[in-house]
């Protein structure tokens, strides 16, 4: 049996890094890791969760009721599309004037849609709906994972790395300045969002997956989901 192959559509390549490491501990068996947004020939969509809106708005122009329907999706066991949960505070108009119209005349779910945190899981729940309103869909398939940390990836990274720091770990799912809280962490100590700086911490991540699990739901949900993607 050939090692299952995973497509990603993710806001940037740090979140990228941290979803292929947080994979390494869900799944028992090694597995190829093909990231589909940002993607290098695409400089046309663009990066963050505005490029991720448009590798949606492109997959619904093509008419397909499933993710798993795309004859160019299809080989795939498991799509896994991520928008950190601190897009449910963005609105259309951050990403220009014609984006915003566009918004209006497809129906898209409202932005910003955020609610009170705690719980995430209310927030997560809103930015849900409007992410499959840009996929043009109600529900999604039983190999497509949805993967919304909240308020965004930075939290599993912090919770892997410094599990017992109350400080920076307070309120983890509910705190919009996460890579404030690294900065302000002891000069050798800190993480600065880049992908050079993050991928030392990839093995902890991994490593570390069950304290992740246990300090934000989200990552717990996105365990549970890519598991039974992949019938287990």
């Amino acid at each position: 049996m050939s090692d299952p192959h995973i497509a990603l559509v993710a806001e940037g390549p740090t979140d990228q890094l941290i979803i292929e490491a947080a994979l390494k501990a869900i799944l028992s068996t090694p597995f190829v890791l093909t990231q589909l947004q940002p993607e290098a020939t695409r400089p046309d969509l663009g990066s963050g969760w505005g490029g991720v809106l448009k590798w949606c708005r492109e997959f619904q122009t093509q008419g397909y009721a499933s993710l798993e329907n795309d004859p160019t999706l299809e080989f795939y066991d498991g799509i896994i599309i991520h928008l950190d949960a601190d897009v449910a505070d963005k609105s259309y108009k951050d990403c220009g004037p014609a984006l915003e119209q566009e918004a209006q005349q497809a129906g898209w779910g409202t932005l910003p849609c955020s609610l009170a945190c705690p719980p995430s899981t209310a927030t997560v729940n809103n930015l849900t709906a409007v992410l499959l309103s840009w996929l043009g869909m109600l529900a999604i398939g039983n190999k497509t994972i949805l993967c919304i940390p909240s308020k965004s990836s930075e939290a599993w990274l912090a919770a892997a790395v410094f599990p017992n720091h109350q400080d920076l770990l307070q309120d983890i799912e509910c705190t919009m300045s996460m890579e404030n809280r690294f900065a302000q962490l002891p000069k050798t100590q800190r993480i600065k969002k880049s992908r050079r700086e993050y991928l030392p911490h990839a093995a902890t991540i991994t490593a570390n997956w069950g304290w992740v699990r246990q300090l934000c739901s989200q990552a717990d949900v996105f365990h549970l989901k890519v598991l039974q993607s992949q019938g287990c």
